[in-house]
């Protein structure tokens, strides 16, 4: 953004000397008049082009507002980020850590706006409360790349695209291979016992997650969920409300952990309350995410599935730039490719993993 009103000044100086040489002389001295005219345009033109040349060098600035560090997901987002717009890339990234509060977000974009970035990438910590600062984004001139979790403004045009996963899909897989596997294990017709360990409440993910589980569970009438609290995407939390649902509930069969990091810290209190989980344990683990610490859990036979949540988002927000640097437009909604992996495959997958 910033080359672009450099080179437009660049013309409208070039257009003035151009005009003032021109009504500058006599016609007694046309000759010399021309000759000026020709040697001060071809000045100018020249360091136009050199200005050109050297505005084009310069880095794209990407101002980048990450949730936190409050998963294993989350570092590898981060990284994906960093690894990605570097200044071999052609970039600088000025990063900021929001430590999981929305107000350090929204600061942060009014720094990014202060600093003349030339593009803003937020990966939101809810969804709500977006309007003013992505108004005052839009009024400097800086475009807004939504990633990972999903932003509800009244107006679209206040950001560009958004880069991430299908939250509700990925409820849906949940729910299709929780029904495919207690088929498998011949207990399609018995009542089956849910608990849901949520994500941070009103996050893209969580919502997605909870909504595309309930949607699809309602086609299995024996399966009752027995209660939902938010684990906020952490271990230690998970690990609490996990210890609280095995005091309220005897017979669980099946926990939704809306992340990898809830389910470390629900298999660690399912063990210490003296059960047993995973394959062949007492309550079957289903879990989001599919980071590298999931395959670990599942080849020690403690997990059951996780549900991959692709987090490398920098390569294709780097694709989305240049494109809005080329004049192009883009899809308004960019959807990861993401898959479902098994205990059963763990093993063979896990070395073909990037994450």
């Amino acid at each position: 953004m910033r080359n672009l009103k450099k080179v437009a000044a660049l013309m409208l100086t070039v257009a003035m000397t151009v005009s003032l040489v021109a009504c500058g002389g006599g016609s007694t001295n046309t000759a010399k008049t021309t000759d000026a005219t020709t040697e001060t345009t071809e000045t100018t033109e020249e360091a136009a082009t050199t200005e050109t040349t050297d505005t084009s060098s310069e880095k794209i600035i990407v101002g980048f507002s990450q949730v936190g560090a409050e998963s294993d997901w989350r570092t590898a987002n981060t990284e994906s980020m960093k690894s990605t717009f570097t200044e071999a890339n052609g970039y600088e990234l000025i990063f900021d850590d929001a430590q999981q509060k929305q107000e350090n977000q929204i600061k942060a974009v009014r720094n990014f706006i202060q600093q003349d970035v030339d593009y803003i990438v937020i990966a939101p910590v809810t969804e709500t409360g977006w309007d003013t600062v992505l108004q005052e984004a839009k009024e400097a001139g800086i475009p807004v790349i939504i990633v990972d979790r999903m932003i509800d403004v009244s107006d679209d045009s206040l950001f560009e695209c958004w880069v991430g996963s299908n939250f509700l899909q990925e409820g849906y897989d949940a729910v299709a291979w929780l029904a495919e596997y207690l088929d498998s294990k011949g207990r399609a017709d018995e009542d089956i016992n849910i608990v849901t360990l949520q994500g941070t409440i009103g996050s893209s993910a969580q919502i997605g997650r909870t909504d595309g589980f309930e949607e699809k569970m309602a086609a299995y009438p024996k399966w009752k969920m027995l209660e939902r609290q938010t684990g906020e995407f952490t271990q230690s939390k998970g690990q609490e409300v996990m210890e609280s649902f095995l005091k309220s509930y005897d017979d669980i069969d099946v926990v939704i952990a809306e992340n990898d990091n809830m389910a470390f810290g629900a298999i660690d209190a399912i063990e210490a309350a003296g059960k047993t989980c995973g394959p062949d344990g007492d309550i079957t683990i289903v879990s989001f995410d599919a980071v590298a610490a999931a395959f670990d859990a599942m080849i020690a036979g403690k997990m059951n599935v996780s549900v991959e949540c692709n987090p490398l988002h920098g390569p294709r927000v780097a694709e989305i730039i240049q494109k809005l640097q080329a004049g192009e437009t883009v899809d308004k909604l960019q959807y990861v490719d993401e898959g479902v992996f098994p205990a059963e495959t763990a093993k063979d997958i896990k070395p073909t993993r990037a994450y």
